[in-house]
């Protein structure tokens, strides 16, 4: 027996990057959704993730009205900087192809799109379980779900499943029509946030052969760094003193040395990259990490979600105006494109940065000789800077023409 029922045009699961921006986008183009998330308001916007967004992200961001904090408070950078042999190399991505980055966490993101749902009385239903998806491939497809322990029913025309890896979009899919590729890299990453001033300008990439370092920020007061660990560590096997002296041992220059600081949050996680080429079956799309994650060395996951998100959103705006699902339909064969590029971007970074024990000797050189090449060639140089700055929020021409007029 339900409680109660909702009636919507788009049901949206899940309150990441690509939820809030979808019904923010939708929104724009005068498209009714209602948004479910399992965590509260407060976990969504504290829970600190790592944000670098490319060139079209931040446009996209600034041309929907959703810019003013980013560009207060974000950090806007030329390039990185690469590092390895005891030697830094500056890609400056703003000499090579004009463009930069902004170093914008996650969680700041969605701050911004949760203010502008509410600011617009959109509806986001927070701490709601989602426990099953139906009839997905009927022009009314449901979503079952609790609040309080208050069984609920969303009647909708379509369903973004933007809930993650774990949700339960990608469960309610045919078993039988998925098709998921998954590789899994032989690293970790430890990642830290400190207390302390910023240690550079540009995040800083290093190769070492105790492991690969990142050197990043979040905010003047608050830095991010990460390190290559075993995936399978312990977070008891890494104290604060062996954290600093590895840091240290990997990054450090004559001259230079990064910023230490009480660290306030550490944790472990494994690479590997995730693609279910299934993301759309009748009424359901699915978008973000329900899809797709990437390692976290090409800077793609949040980008990849806005890009899914903002192609649904067109297609789903070019449906309600004209009734044709020409785009919708397209919307999987359009996102893989983006996607598998920025596999493959995130890979070759991982690759070409991590310290791996089991490369034959030959295959430390070729290591050795392809981080020559990006550092000291214009052109291997222009290879990370447009794979870094603008591969994931971009539309291709035929997206282009169905383009409205934003609405700030």
């Amino acid at each position: 027996m339900w409680c109660s029922q909702l009636e919507t045009k788009v049901g949206i699961i899940g309150a990441g990057p690509a939820g809030l921006l979808l019904s923010h986008l939708l929104h724009l183009n005068g498209i009714d959704s209602i948004l479910l998330e399992k965590k509260s308001r407060e976990e969504v916007e504290e829970t600190v993730r790592a944000g670098v967004l490319e060139q079209g992200a931040i446009k996209l961001l600034n041309e929907t009205g959703l810019g003013s904090r980013m560009m207060k408070y974000g950090h806007l950078h030329h390039g990185i900087e690469i590092q390895y042999n005891a030697q830094r190399f500056l890609l400056n991505f703003e000499e090579l192809i004009g463009k930069k980055i902004m170093v914008y966490p996650q969680h700041e993101v969605l701050k911004d799109l949760i203010a502008a749902r509410m600011e617009a009385n959109g509806k986001i239903i927070f701490q709601a379980n989602v426990t099953s998806l139906k009839d997905i491939d009927s022009p009314k497809p449901k979503i079952e779900f609790e609040v309080d322990g208050e069984k609920q029913e969303l009647i909708c025309d379509f369903i973004a499943g933007c809930d993650g890896y774990h949700g339960p979009s990608r469960r309610a899919l045919p078993k039988e029509l998925l098709r998921e590729i998954e590789h899994v890299y032989p690293f970790g990453w430890l990642g830290i946030l400190a207390e302390a001033p910023i240690s550079n300008e540009v995040l800083i990439y290093a190769y070492h052969e105790r492991g690969f370092a990142l050197i990043s920020t979040r905010s003047p007061e608050i830095q991010r760094y990460y390190i290559q660990v075993n995936p399978n560590d312990q977070l008891s096997q890494w104290p604060d003193e062996r954290i600093w002296s590895e840091l240290h041992a990997r990054v450090d220059l004559n001259g230079w040395t990064v910023q230490e600081g009480p660290i306030i949050q550490k944790d472990i996680v494994k690479m590997r990259s995730f693609v279910c080429e299934t993301m759309q079956y009748g009424r359901l799309f699915l978008a973000g990490d329900a899809a797709h994650i990437v390692p976290p060395t090409g800077a793609k996951g949040m980008n990849l979600a806005m890009g899914d998100a903002q192609v649904l959103a067109i297609g789903l705006q070019h449906y309600y105006t004209t009734g044709n699902e020409q785009i919708l339909n397209k919307y999987e064969k359009i996102r893989l494109e983006s996607i598998w590029r920025a596999q493959r971007f995130s890979r070759l970074m991982t690759d070409l940065l991590h310290h791996n024990n089991k490369k034959t000797s030959f295959e430390q050189k070729i290591q050795f000789a392809e981080l020559n090449y990006v550092t000291t060639s214009v052109t291997g140089a222009t290879t990370i800077a447009e794979n870094y700055t603008d591969i994931s929020v971009n539309l291709p021409a035929e997206l282009q023409k169905n383009l409205t007029a934003i609405k700030s």
